[in-house]
């Protein structure tokens, strides 16, 4: 199962008898809850999810999106139309981000088939409404640990042993700036890798062989064990995803720099070198 999919397929697969759940999870850092851009124009059928409410759990010790409390996570995915047996298809403005969380999680959470539209709702040219559909409740029930999962001391090991990629932007991967965490820098021995390089000035993912190429310059090499993490768990799903497409398997630290930055006892290396 590819983990995208381009906006003329997604028309023909909504236009056949078997259509995918839409999710649409719009989204922005620190600002107002997309949901009225929603609610005025989305894809027919397509049903909002808020990430922060129902993507996350409470902002804490864990990091700004911490994971959401599975049967919580399950109730708001059933209430959105999920079902296992069902094919899933998650969308956000265009970055991507949100809708990479919402595939990550989906896919952590066992669901076997979740893609996301490739450009999100730019690349869609079908038509839209702002009618909000109402749903017949799924039957899709987490079982937590489909994919690989990281925490603070397991991303601290692969620093050292495998290869942990940074996906923040470089100035703060250097500690140039830091907006939003107490303090700046990177995890001792991770590796920069923005996520913005993931993709063409389309805002589509690049190709598979170009993400495996640039992934390959970075060390990921096929014995390399992978490992991401970014500010709060968003971004750094969006670099899981693109390493999927590439055909490379990786681990999300969660909590990432969020949490992290939070413990005073962490070390913390800054400048553009890893260590």
């Amino acid at each position: 199962m590819n983990a995208i999919i381009s906006a003329t397929d997604l028309a023909s697969e909504l236009a056949g008898g078997d259509p995918p759940v839409l999710l649409d999870v719009r989204w922005q850092l620190g600002g107002p809850n997309l949901r009225p851009e929603y609610e005025e124009a989305h894809l027919p059928g397509a049903v909002f999810v808020d990430l922060d409410a129902e993507l996350a759990g409470p902002a804490g010790p864990a990091g700004r999106h911490p994971l959401p409390d599975p049967e919580a996570f399950g109730t708001a995915m059933r209430a959105a139309g999920v079902s296992a047996d069902r094919a899933v298809v998650v969308y956000d403005g265009g970055l991507n981000w949100a809708a990479a969380r919402a595939w990550w999680l989906l896919r952590w959470a066992g669901h076997p088939s979740v893609r996301v539209l490739d450009g999100g709702l730019a690349a869609w040219e079908g038509p839209l409404t702002s009618e909000i559909p109402e749903p017949a409740p799924g039957s899709f029930t987490p079982t937590p640990g489909a994919l690989p999962l990281l925490d603070a001391d397991g991303a601290a090991a692969l620093a050292r042993t495998g290869l942990l990629l940074d996906a923040r932007a470089a100035e703060r991967y250097r500690g140039d700036v830091e907006p939003i965490d107490p303090v700046g820098g990177h995890i001792p021995g991770a590796v920069s890798a923005p996520t913005t390089e993931n993709v063409a000035e389309s805002g589509r993912f690049r190709s598979a062989a170009e993400l495996a190429d640039r992934f390959k310059g970075l060390g990921a090499t096929p014995d390399a064990e992978v490992g991401v993490y970014c500010g709060s768990g968003v971004s750094g799903a969006h670099e899981v995803l693109a390493l999927a497409v590439a055909g490379i398997p990786a681990a999300l630290y969660v909590g990432s720099w969020s949490e992290w930055s939070r413990d005073g006892s962490r070390p913390v290396a800054t400048g553009p070198d890893p260590r």
